[in-house]
């Protein structure tokens, strides 16, 4: 005690000294420093965020390009060569997806406690289905309100006619339980499983001819990323389950991921040029920009305030009331992630970038970043929801079918369930929305209109899928953090060197080497301590 006096005697002594002789005690010149000055703090902060500003300043300047380079006659062949370096950005960030989600997958759930696994499987998809419907309903909402089929809408003029192919709502759904279980891995990597149809005559009785529509199985182009996800996860589990023997194989995946990270952090200090051309050239290939919006407008103006009220106050008001951080701050560590969703228009694309940003910016551990954000790219799809729902309420009032009750909830209920099993890929939720349409009885030829400006709704769709998984780590997080403190033990613990389940202390280490000291240096650690936080 008679050690503690002295130090502040003495602190008050240095603090006269200081007053009297600057140049005397360094401790306190320190303390009493003149402030750094503006300039070197704003050269820290844009160092420490330069890839948000660059990637953020590529949108901009390429949406600046596109519209000057419009006003010059370019051939189609000019255009693609103004969206190539875009392209190179994209081929990137797909050449990379499916290791990173395979492996990412079968670390983390070979590498988590199978307790632990089952509650964040389970709080993530029910974080996951409440924001969904909450979309939907959004979605329906505001365009009861807005009513943006009641503007005289022209279908057939510079809209493109490319339509889904028509296909039962049971078929669908059983396409996508097809694909969780597909038959081989390595076509899964490129193709999926879809239904087609075949008519087959059918003699009957009397002579009577009847034709009979036969569903019969197709592989289509494109990533079956759900059956990947899912097989992942279960060999992880099976993984773990061998114990020993396993080990091997869990570090080779861990190895593997780490080094995929790293080619994505290469890759992110490109992403701002490909962007940028991305960008660009989407816009320069636009017929006639006045016109489509005079048409459309309200049904676009709809979906990107049903966007923005849903990612900029519901996902994070729903993070601010469980979690009681600022979820603004959380969204400016996520920024890089979200300006290369809007240029790519791909979720899956975005993957790699968003699990280096959460992990890097804001703090969530690899072991749930990088086994819930793959299963949320495949999963969580709020921003197509939400579009489907205005896009199939704005169809109705297109054909002036007012919609019952029951309709309305078979709209919420059909989108949030398809949207499960949309694609990560540009336009991914329009091949859906067809279900949608059949569910309610209107015609899918109208998804032409729908098309024309997809490549304007389709971006912020893929902003607010991937602000919605990034928001679900966060909160996982969370949760690990208080389950832990609650009962003494990190849930989501890897152990790659021994048995996860073996017996730990109950007693903190810290305590156990103080306990081993003699009550000299135990009584010298204290006073330190206390002397630190006095200082």
């Amino acid at each position: 005690m008679a050690e503690t006096i002295d130090m502040d005697d003495r602190k008050t002594f240095n603090g006269e000294a200081h007053m009297d002789e600057p140049m005397a005690n360094g401790l306190n010149t320190h303390t009493k420093s003149s402030p750094e000055p503006l300039s070197r703090r704003v050269l820290k902060a844009v160092k420490a965020n330069l890839l948000v500003i660059l990637t953020v300043a590529g949108v901009i300047v390429g949406v600046l390009i596109g519209l000057c380079v419009r006003n010059v006659a370019l051939t189609q062949t000019q255009t693609i060569y103004i969206g190539f370096p875009g392209e190179l950005l994209i081929r990137l960030l797909k050449m990379i997806i499916i290791p990173l989600v395979v492996c990412s997958l079968v670390s983390g759930a070979a590498s988590i406690d199978p307790k632990a696994l089952g509650k964040l499987g389970g709080w993530a998809m029910l974080f996951f289905l409440v924001t969904t419907l909450i979309a939907s309903s959004i979605g329906v909402a505001i365009t009861f309100i807005v009513s943006p089929g009641s503007v005289a809408v022209n279908k057939t003029s510079g809209f493109d006619d490319t339509v889904p192919a028509h296909k039962e709502v049971v078929d669908s759904f059983l396409d996508l339980i097809r694909n969780i279980f597909p038959s081989n891995l390595v076509s899964a990597a490129f193709q999926s499983y879809a239904t087609a149809y075949k008519l087959v005559n059918k003699n009957g009785t009397g002579g009577n001819i009847t034709v009979e529509k036969v569903p019969i199985g197709t592989d289509q182009d494109g990533m079956n990323i759900l059956g990947l996800v899912v097989f992942a996860i279960v060999f992880g589990v099976a993984l773990r389950k061998l114990g020993e023997e396993g080990e091997i194989l869990i570090k080779f995946f861990n190895s593997f991921n780490e080094a995929t990270m790293v080619l994505v952090s290469w890759i992110m200090w490109y992403a701002p040029l490909g962007i940028m051309f991305l960008v660009a050239g989407k816009i320069v290939e636009m017929e006639d920009v006045g016109k489509l919006f005079a048409s459309l407008g309200k049904y676009i103006a709809c979906c990107i305030v049903g966007h923005a009220i849903h990612g900029l106050l519901v996902l994070p008001g729903i993070y601010f009331v469980i979690t009681r951080k600022n979820p603004y701050t959380f969204l400016w560590g996520i920024l890089t992630a979200l300006a290369t969703a809007f240029g790519t228009s791909s979720s899956s694309a975005t993957l790699p970038l968003m699990m280096k940003c959460v992990e890097e910016n804001n703090g969530i551990s690899k072991h749930i970043s990088r086994f819930i954000l793959p299963i949320g790219a495949t999963v969580n799809m709020d921003g197509a929801a939400l579009f489907q729902c205005v896009a199939a309420v704005f169809i109705a009032q297109l054909n002036k079918t007012s919609l019952n009750f029951v309709q309305v909830i078979t709209i919420l209920v059909t989108a949030t369930a398809s949207s499960v099993g949309a694609a990560g890929i540009p336009a991914g939720g329009v091949l859906t929305l067809a279900i949608i349409l059949e569910a309610i009885g209107l015609p899918t030829s109208d998804i032409s209109l729908i098309l024309a400006v997809d490549w304007i709704v389709d971006r912020t769709c893929t902003v607010l899928n991937v602000e919605g998984d990034a928001f679900g780590a966060g909160l996982l997080q969370h949760f690990v953090d208080r389950t832990s403190k609650r009962e003494g033990a990190e849930l989501s613990e890897v152990a790659f060197e021994g048995d996860v389940s073996a017996a730990a202390p109950e007693h903190s280490p810290l305590i156990e080497k103080r306990g081993g000291r003699d009550d000299a240096e135990g009584g010298k650690a204290e006073l330190s301590t206390n002397k630190e936080s006095v200082m």
